[in-house]
């Protein structure tokens, strides 16, 4: 009995992966969010570079929102 209650502590459920997941990907929508702001007032008009930022931050934030959702659900059900 004691060893599944540091497995529990140390592994988490799958809801609680989910959220850690969820989060993550959250911080980096933030994160390409602030390269795109950066890209955006660039000085040298020319440097563009060749990430497309603004989709990074899209499916980023749209993939950590759900996955978010899912762990709360994870979480009220128990």
């Amino acid at each position: 009995m004691g060893d599944w209650i540091i497995h529990e502590w140390l592994f988490g459920s799958e809801a609680t992966w989910v959220g850690l997941a969820g989060g993550a990907l959250l911080l980096f929508a933030g994160l390409a969010l602030l390269a795109d702001r950066r890209r955006a007032r660039r000085s040298r008009i020319d440097d563009v570079g060749w990430v497309p930022w603004t989709a990074v931050f899209l499916i980023s934030a749209i993939c950590g929102t759900s996955l978010l959702a899912l762990a709360v659900k994870g979480w009220a059900g128990g």
